[in-house]
C-alpha cells in the first residue's frame, strides 16, 4: 500500500471528541476557581483596645526628688508617687510666715489698745490741764469782780477772760487724748488691722499648698504606664510626670467606612474576636459614633466620584471586661 494511503487512514481513525471533551473540562475547571476566587469573603473590622488615663504632675517647678513607682506598678488611691523638691517655695514659705507674724503683732496691738504707762501718761496730762483750767476760773471771778469795782481794766478782765477760756480747751484736748488711750484703736483701724492677718495667712495657706504639691499623690486606682524624668531633672509648671491607666476602664474603638455604619446603632451590642486572649463572640455595647473629620482616611464610591465616604469612630465598652484585657489588644469585629 502506497505511504500517502496509509496516512489518510490514519486520520480517518482519529476521532475529535476527545479533544473536545478536554476543552470543556478545562473550561469548567477555570470557571470553578474563579468562582472560588471572587466570592467575597466575610468583611472583618479591626478595633483596638484603649484606656482612660490621668497624668501625674506638679503646679510649681522643681527637682525630683525620688520616684517611688516603676512602671507596670499599679497603685492605689492615696499612694505616692513621686517626691519632689522645691527650695524657692520653702524660702517663699519662710517670708510668709514673718509677714503673718508682723499682722498678728499689729492686730494685737490694736486690740489691746495703749500700754498702761501711755494710759496713765494722758490721764496725768489731763489732770494737770483740768488743774489749770481751774486756776484760770478762779482768777477770772476775781478779776470779774475786781474790774466791777472799777479797781482794774476791761483790758485785764478780757485776757483773764481768754486765759480762762485756753485753759478750759487744753483740758479737753486732754481730756480726749486720755480717752482714746483708754479706748484703744479705732473699729477701723482694728478692721484694717485683722485685714492684714487674713491676707498674711491666705498667703501661708497658697505657700503651704505648694509644698504640699512636691508630694504627688495616685488620684486613682490604676496601673503606671509611663514615667518621663528620672530622678535629679527638673520638672516644669505642669509638666507631666508619670501616666496612670485605669485599668477598670477600658474600651474598644473602631474607624468605620461610612458605608458600613447603617449596621452599627447607638446602645446595640456586637460579638467580637480577641485574639490575642484567644476568645470569640464577646459582647460589646455600643455608646459612641462620631465622624473623624476632614483629616480621616476617606474612599471614593466611583473613580468618577459622586460623594466621598468619611471614616466614623465607633466606640463599645465590655459588659464584663475578658481577664486578662490589655489596652492595645486588637479587636475583630465581623
Amino acid at each position: 500500500m502506497p505511504e500517502d494511503k496509509v496516512s489518510k487512514q490514519t486520520k480517518k481513525n482519529i476521532s475529535p471528541f476527545p479533544a473536545l471533551l478536554l476543552f470543556l473540562l478545562v473550561i469548567a475547571a477555570v470557571a470553578v476557581v474563579s468562582i472560588f476566587a471572587f466570592k467575597s469573603d466575610t468583611e472583618t473590622i479591626q478595633g483596638e483596645v484603649d484606656v482612660d488615663e490621668y497624668r501625674v504632675s506638679s503646679k510649681v517647678p522643681a527637682r525630683v526628688l525620688e520616684i517611688k513607682v516603676k512602671e507596670g506598678d499599679y497603685v492605689h488611691k492615696g499612694d505616692t508617687l513621686v517626691l519632689l523638691e522645691a527650695p524657692d517655695v520653702d524660702a517663699k514659705l519662710a517670708q510668709a510666715e514673718a509677714a503673718r507674724v508682723a499682722a498678728d503683732a499689729q492686730n494685737e496691738k490694736a486690740e489691746n489698745g495703749a500700754r498702761r504707762e501711755e494710759v496713765q501718761g494722758a490721764y496725768d496730762m489731763w489732770q494737770k490741764a483740768k488743774a489749770g483750767s481751774e486756776i484760770a476760773e478762779k482768777t477770772y471771778q476775781r478779776v470779774q469782780r475786781l474790774a466791777s469795782e472799777g479797781v482794774l481794766s476791761q483790758q485785764k478782765l478780757d485776757e483773764a477772760k481768754a486765759q480762762r477760756d485756753a485753759a478750759v480747751a487744753t483740758e479737753k484736748a486732754a481730756k480726749s487724748q486720755y480717752d482714746m488711750a483708754v479706748s484703744g484703736a479705732r473699729r477701723e483701724d482694728k478692721k484694717a488691722a485683722q485685714a492684714l492677718v487674713e491676707r498674711a495667712r491666705g498667703v501661708v495657706s497658697e505657700v503651704n499648698s505648694y509644698i504640699d504639691e512636691t508630694v504627688l499623690i495616685a488620684s486613682a486606682d490604676g496601673e503606671v504606664t509611663d514615667i518621663f524624668p528620672k530622678v535629679g531633672e527638673l520638672v516644669g509648671t505642669g509638666a507631666p510626670i508619670m501616666n496612670v491607666a485605669i485599668m477598670t476602664e477600658m474600651w474598644v474603638s473602631f474607624n468605620v467606612r461610612e458605608d458600613y455604619l447603617a449596621r452599627f446603632s447607638m446602645g446595640q451590642a456586637v460579638k467580637v474576636d480577641i485574639p490575642a486572649l484567644g476568645l470569640e463572640d464577646q459582647e460589646l455595647t455600643v455608646y459612641y459614633m462620631k465622624d473623624l473629620g476632614s483629616y480621616a482616611s476617606w474612599k471614593a464610591t466611583k473613580t468618577t466620584g459622586q460623594f466621598d465616604m468619611k471614616t466614623f469612630e465607633v466606640k463599645g465598652r465590655f459588659k464584663s471586661a475578658p481577664e486578662g484585657l490589655r489596652p492595645g489588644m486588637s479587636v475583630l469585629l465581623k
